[in-house]
């Protein structure tokens, strides 16, 4: 297996050594990798904001998330943890937060100013351990503590198997008749560990080129 050898995917070089090290250790998917136009780094800044962002992500399509975030960021401005708690649950509903987004916004900034919740430094924690801290907070599950540590991390070995653009290219590659779920798409993607963000990345690459939309 090649060493990756980046402790995390912070830039576009970073991500091209990843690229080049998955296609060496897995050259099966270098037909995969070949005929895409592009790989996005999709990389976001630690902290609230960026969990805030994938909160408001989940369950919707990419242009409805982006459309209720900036929404969002524009009634809540500067768009603080304690700016969010003096707003309360109103500036959220006009944004179109749902009931289930505004609980899990709000518990993320009561931890953050109650609590001390320090999301940047979550981010060099084992990863095991940075998700059970994530968990634990109100409305966050496995999806989004996923997601905040491939995205806005970098760490170099995660995969959102609760993803169904994931779900669809792994069921794609693995000849599956349905779409797997989560739990047997986290079985199957073990296989390319330990550069699972890599493979990622590159799934929902090909998961936009393949089926015409923005896949996060």
């Amino acid at each position: 297996m090649t060493d990756l050898n980046i402790a995390r995917i912070r830039s576009q070089d970073n991500l091209l050594a990843g690229v080049d090290a998955f296609v060496q250790s897995f050259p099966d998917m270098r037909s995969m990798v070949d005929a895409l136009p592009e790989i996005p780094l999709r990389s976001r800044t630690p902290g609230f904001e960026g969990l805030a962002e994938i909160i408001t992500a989940q369950q919707v399509s990419k242009a409805s998330a982006s459309a209720i975030f900036q929404r969002t960021k524009m009634l809540i401005d500067p768009f603080t943890p304690s700016a969010l708690l003096e707003g309360g649950n109103d500036p959220l509903i006009e944004a179109g937060q749902s009931r289930a987004k505004q609980v899990a916004l709000i518990g993320l900034a009561e931890a953050i100013v109650e609590q001390g919740l320090d999301l940047e430094g979550l981010c060099d924690l084992a990863v095991d351990d940075a998700i059970a801290r994530l968990t634990a907070l109100k409305g966050i599950g496995p999806w989004s503590a996923e997601v905040y540590l491939l995205f806005c991390a970098g760490h170099t070995d995660i995969f959102p198997a609760g993803d169904v653009a994931l779900q669809h290219v792994v069921g794609e590659i693995c000849g599956l008749p349905n779409k797997p779920d989560t739990k047997l798409t986290r079985f199957l993607a073990e296989k390319w560990a330990p550069l699972r963000s890599i493979a990622a990345r590159i799934f929902y690459a090909h998961y936009a080129l393949t089926r015409r939309k923005s896949a996060i």
